[in-house]
């Protein structure tokens, strides 16, 4: 980032048209938009985890109709589907932030909040970016134990 800066005159200027800030102004009605069904859905996934909790500890026998998650039980369940909702929680919480200050930015003109706006994506995709590595390890990882336990038999 530094050497980007250096190399970049200092009196160019950038310059946001008209035609870019209806677009940023479309972009955070849109992000609005999913960000409420991304805490409507969070709150879906706690309410589900809070009562699969429930169901499996007053019947058990609904444990057995869960196949592979048979084996993390109850409590196990309701501590994954609550992971999942958090996961799912944070970048909606990033995106209805960029969406506010996307907005007030663009209709008030502050260079501030567009820059807090940008700060929201930027922190937004990072954290896509860091759980598809995330989610690709684990698949090699899968792969990689289900190929050793298949030549092992």
């Amino acid at each position: 980032m530094d050497n980007l800066e250096q190399d970049v005159p200092q009196e160019v200027k950038l310059v946001v048209t008209e035609e870019m800030r209806s677009y940023i102004y479309e972009i955070t009605k849109w992000s609005r938009f999913l960000s409420i069904i991304g805490f409507i859905l969070s709150a879906l996934l706690i309410l589900g985890s809070l009562s699969i909790g429930a169901a499996i500890s007053a019947n058990p026998a609904m444990l057995s109709q869960l196949g592979p998650l048979a084996g993390i039980g109850g409590m196990g369940l309701t501590v994954m589907y609550l992971v999942i909702a958090l996961i799912y929680f944070y970048p909606s919480l990033l995106l209805f932030r960029f969406s506010n200050k996307g907005k007030h930015a663009v209709l008030y003109g502050e260079q501030e909040s567009l820059n807090e706006a940008m700060l929201h994506m930027k922190s937004l995709f990072k954290f896509w970016g860091i759980l598809t590595i995330v989610i690709i390890i684990l698949y090699f990882l899968m792969i990689f134990i289900v190929g050793a336990s298949i030549a092992m038999k």
